[in-house]
């Protein structure tokens, strides 16, 4: 046993020690730039989540300064406290030669390496569902006396809800295990749940509160509409093409393995209450995620924390299936180390193609971060020149919020229009598309000086805008012919002026396309 701690322990300190390093060296994906602009501009909660990914990239870039590994800096740590989290819950369910193998296999799989570099509400997401199952075990083991362990079960909880709404679905788990398990539904009559619920509640309040500060708009993606129009799109096409995602992030033969003893463990969880307790924590969130992968193609990554979860069953049933029989054990060995290949090759896949091995871009989890550094140095070089060819200052304007965002946080020169801008906006619009849209924006009117004399031809009651007959750069990494039509409306005349193709290994790898936009005249009412 103190052998394996011990290789244990050596395994996880080299492992974080090479993800620190490539957290530091890997650039930017344009969702982590997202996030960073998140903790430029601090909230109580924001539009599409709570403000959890924000706070540890404001931690981490208050140490580090606007790095990449200031940025990532919690990642490989929370990587560390997950991998900790499974050995402690795998060794109170079961034994010690299940936590090693549980936390072996975490770390060998390719997602998991991936939320252990990049910096996404997802690593968070993990910690605290796994958090908050230890606690709940805790809990239960010491019922019907009251422990601290529920109030702090509730608490976990709240706080991974606020990394990640589903977390949520937690108390859900916890409700049908309290159910499904005869011995445990005299807690229903006991204020312990109660407790845990209460101290859960106190985390709704970020969101409550932004909302109130912002119409409720937040609810308008769960709204009865919403929902009726997602339940309307059902394609059986969005769960093949899920799969394929999902074979790339959690390689197909811990998949395999997965199912199996799933299928496997059922029948037990009948009899076992831990088997039971896991697999509670596992199926809420996996069927909601087909649910909506039947409707659209959502996150990948949702169903991660219940994968976790899974892992540790899965793990249980190949220990116990492998100890008799060597077939079994060398079958799961292989597993293991095809997974640890698949996770080194899917931070660099630029080892595959240096073997002349093509990897689709749409499988390469992290090509949405190669080349920004490069591009952003050249937009902002080219955007002097042209200013100087013009004569005048011009802004920049992104396609999407992740264009705008990789290119905020990578321009050498920022150029911060004025308090709280982005150094680059996202096309105007009425509709809510992002948290750009609750930033301020170049199409918003402020109040007059009342001691200056002003033309409000173009005014919105008298207010001023501050982009007024000036020039946009919109840069695209889209194959647009035109930019879109609101900016065509919005100005009064545009022309694409470069196109820049990026190459990989002597390949087309990703083109921007930079158009001016003339004189900014505001949309028409």
């Amino acid at each position: 046993m103190k052998g394996r701690i011990f290789l244990l322990t050596g395994f996880l300190f080299a492992l974080t020690a090479i993800r620190f390093w490539l957290g530091a060296n890997l650039e930017l994906s344009p969702l982590e730039a997202y996030h960073y602009l998140w903790a430029q501009h601090p909230g109580i909660s924001y539009y599409s989540q709570g403000p959890g990914v924000a706070i540890a990239i404001l931690a981490g870039t208050s140490v580090l300064g606007p790095t990449e590994l200031g940025v990532r800096l919690f990642s490989p740590v929370i990587a560390v406290g997950t991998s900790i989290l499974v050995y402690l819950l795998a060794n109170k369910l079961f034994r010690e030669r299940v936590a090693f193998w549980a936390v072996i296999a975490l770390n060998f799989l390719p997602w998991f390496n991936l939320q252990s570099i990049l910096i996404t509400v997802d690593s968070l997401s993990v910690f605290f569902w796994v958090a908050a199952v230890y606690a709940f075990w805790l809990a239960i083991e010491r019922r019907p006396r009251f422990s601290i362990f529920w109030p702090l079960t509730g608490i976990i909880v709240g706080l991974g809800f606020l990394c990640r709404y589903e977390n949520a679905l937690a108390l859900l788990s916890i409700v049908i295990f309290i159910l499904v398990v005869p011995r445990y539904r005299r807690e229903l009559l006991r204020p312990n749940l109660y407790v845990l619920l209460v101290c859960f509640t106190l985390f709704l309040a970020p969101p409550i509160v932004w909302n109130i500060a912002h119409e409720w708009l937040g609810l308008e993606q769960v709204s009865p509409q919403a929902i009726l129009n997602l339940l309307l799109k059902i394609r059986i096409s969005h769960l093949s093409e899920s799969l394929q995602t999902q074979l790339l992030l959690y390689s197909p033969v811990i998949l395999v393995g997965l199912l199996i003893a799933l299928l496997g463990s059922i029948p037990k969880a009948f009899q076992n209450t831990r088997i039971c307790l896991l697999l509670t924590f596992t199926w809420p969130l996996i069927l909601v995620y087909l649910t909506k992968d039947l409707h659209e193609i959502g996150d990948p990554t949702l169903p991660g924390p219940a994968l976790v979860i899974l892992g540790i069953v899965a793990t249980h049933f190949w220990v116990s299936a492998a100890e008799d029989r060597k077939l079994v054990a060398g079958i799961c060995i292989a597993a293991l180390a095809f997974s640890g290949i698949q996770a080194c090759l899917i931070v660099n896949t630029n080892l595959l193609r240096s073997l002349s091995i093509s990897v689709p871009d749409r499988l390469d989890a992290i090509s949405s971060s190669h080349g920004w550094k490069t591009i952003a140095e050249t937009i902002d070089k080219f955007r002097t020149d042209f200013e100087h060819k013009l004569g005048a200052r011009v802004f920049l304007i992104g396609n999407d919020y992740q264009t705008a965002s990789i290119l905020s946080f990578y321009l050498p020169d920022k150029r911060v229009e004025g308090p709280g801008d982005p150094p680059v906006f996202i096309p105007e619009s009425q509709d809510i598309q992002s948290e750009f849209s609750f930033w301020p924006r170049y199409d918003e009117f402020a109040p007059p000086d009342p001691s200056a004399k002003h033309d409000t031809t173009f005014s919105e009651e008298e207010g001023v805008n501050r982009f007024i007959d000036r020039t946009a750069l919109y840069v695209t990494n889209q194959p647009e012919a035109a930019p879109p039509q609101n900016l065509q409306s919005a100005f009064t005349r545009w022309e694409l002026l470069k196109v820049y193709e990026l190459e990989r290994k002597d390949l087309p790898f990703r083109q921007i396309r930079i158009f001016a936009c003339y004189q900014y005249q505001t949309l028409p009412l």
